[in-house]
């Protein structure tokens, strides 16, 4: 039996992919994480400057040479925009890369600090879960109380501050999903707050009004009625909520101040039967989606927001 406070191996044998872009300060932190872990194989993944920012060419090349430093036997590969791609481009191309060279790989961005634990759980669970087509990711946030034995348990959201899975579940994605709609509605249709909150997010999406990739993944866990392995456990912290962030502005959000756990031994065990942990997943949503009548109405009513301003 595993324990992800003991020594990992020397060489962590599974690709670990680090997606980086603007913001030297946090990309030092992750990466010395990394670098602990001692990669075999690594991959980087950057967005290019854009030129109406002043000084980010500059901090996207101070970025990209902080991951020079790597003094271990180790096969980089580097992916690097010429020009500013956008998060959803970037990040989709850049992933697909991935999979076009390994058929399964560890994700870390540039604002998401892993514990040790982290590495040994995505390692074990895309061993464990290789053949099981219900498990499509792993990931390594938790936001739920820390209570009970260590374990894990199987969740509808596949997250990404750290998270990991194989290039036969990534072949189903779609970056420009066409069946929302439906995949949505066949997924919540018993919890109408929850689908109408998706419904706005995606649709978002499909406008170009909102540049990420990661909702059509979560999409593509939906679309297959599949799962995300998730730890009962914190094992990322997340230090990018601020001003300059792409989605986590917000510094005063509470799970800025989520701390990665100590308590990581035995994460293996496996705490439920293979079907969505509804309790767990309505924390996620209420903590990290913010689901509510509330923010459903603002996202339906942009007005609203502007009239509760000026009441204000």
């Amino acid at each position: 039996m595993s324990t992800y406070n003991d020594t990992l191996p020397a060489a962590l044998d599974v690709p670990v992919v680090f997606l980086i872009f603007n913001r030297p300060d946090v990309t030092r932190r992750v990466f010395a994480e990394i670098a602990r872990q001692r990669p075999k194989q690594l991959f980087i993944v950057s967005d290019g400057a854009r030129p109406h920012r002043e000084g980010e060419a500059a901090r996207v090349a101070e970025t990209r040479a902080i991951t020079d430093a790597i003094d271990w036997h180790c096969e980089v590969q580097r992916n690097y925009a010429e020009v500013n791609m956008g998060c959803k481009l970037r990040v989709a191309s850049g992933i697909n890369w991935v999979f076009s060279l390994v058929d399964r790989a560890i994700f870390i961005e540039d604002d998401c600090l892993p514990s040790e634990a982290f590495f040994g759980f995505c390692r074990d669970m895309l061993v464990r879960y290789a053949d099981e087509p219900r498990v499509f990711a792993v990931s390594g946030s938790f936001f739920g109380v820390e209570t009970g034995a260590p374990g894990h348990y199987f969740s509808r959201y596949a997250l990404m501050w750290g998270w990991a899975t194989w290039r036969s579940r990534w072949q189903h994605y779609q970056i420009q999903p066409k069946d929302h709609r439906s995949v949505l509605l066949k997924t919540w249709w018993r919890r109408p707050v929850v689908l109408t909150y998706w419904l706005q997010v995606s649709r978002r999406v499909v406008l170009g009004a909102l540049d990420t990739w990661d909702v059509q993944w979560i999409l593509t866990v939906w679309r297959h009625r599949a799962l995300a392995c998730r730890p009962n456990r914190n094992l990322v912290e997340n230090l990018g909520f601020g001003a300059d962030a792409t989605h986590t502005a917000n510094s005063q959000s509470e799970l800025s101040r989520l701390r990665r756990s100590t308590d990581t031994k035995d994460l293996q065990n496996c705490l439920t039967p293979m079907t969505a942990d509804t309790l767990r997943d309505s924390v996620d949503e209420r903590r990290w989606a913010l689901i509510n009548v509330r923010s459903v109405l603002l996202m339906a009513f942009p007005i609203l927001a502007r009239v509760r301003a000026v009441l204000r």
